[in-house]
């Protein structure tokens, strides 16, 4: 059965970075309706320490969800971008594994990029999404944590591979923020690191 993407891209005026991941989880593990919503996906727990010091600051207190509008403001106020590099999936377990997941239709992210003027960065959160991007525009590969100067939609670009956020990825979330904090310093600027 295919299924469709369930979210609007996240465009933010101004956005300079835009982070692309494969495709949301089952809506059942979602705690809140925005991307990255599974609580045990470290990915808001990685920018919270990042930015604030705090691997719980966009997580709602006492409770085992995020807080979706301060995660959208702090989108917004930093200019991050965020969709997935499939529009539609066919899921061949009901996990929420990249792994068994079959992308029916990539997005285009060419129209992605026309809707954001001063977008220099693009990162994939894990394997599945940097391989629908270089296998689908043809990209080299960057290394994990890393990235490589690319053109893609006419666009001059620095293409970023992160570490995926899923707890399934066996790095510890500290290494995972450390990577993530050299992503965020060169493309959107972290207090204390400019």
């Amino acid at each position: 059965m295919t299924e469709h993407h369930p979210l609007e891209p996240f465009l933010p005026q101004g956005a300079r970075l835009l982070f692309l991941g494969s495709f949301p989880p089952p809506r059942k593990r979602w705690s809140m309706d925005f991307f990255y919503p599974n609580f045990i996906n470290d990915f808001w727990r990685v920018a919270g320490l990042v930015f604030y010091g705090s691997r719980e600051y966009f997580v709602v207190p006492g409770e085992k969800r995020f807080d979706k509008e301060l995660v959208e403001s702090f989108c917004t106020e930093k200019g991050i971008a965020l969709y997935d590099t499939a529009c539609a999936v066919r899921r061949l377990s009901g996990n929420a594994s990249d792994k068994f997941l079959e992308v029916v239709e990539p997005t285009d992210i060419g129209m992605l990029l026309e809707k954001l003027p001063l977008c220099t960065d693009l990162a994939v959160t894990g394997q599945k999404a940097s391989d629908v991007l270089t296998l689908g525009y043809g990209l080299p590969e960057p290394p994990i944590g890393g990235f490589k100067e690319i053109t893609l939609c006419g666009r001059a670009l620095r293409f970023w591979r992160m570490p995926s956020t899923s707890r399934a990825y066996p790095l510890k979330l500290e290494l995972k923020a450390e990577a993530y904090r050299k992503l965020y310093s060169a493309s959107i600027g972290v207090p204390g690191l400019q």
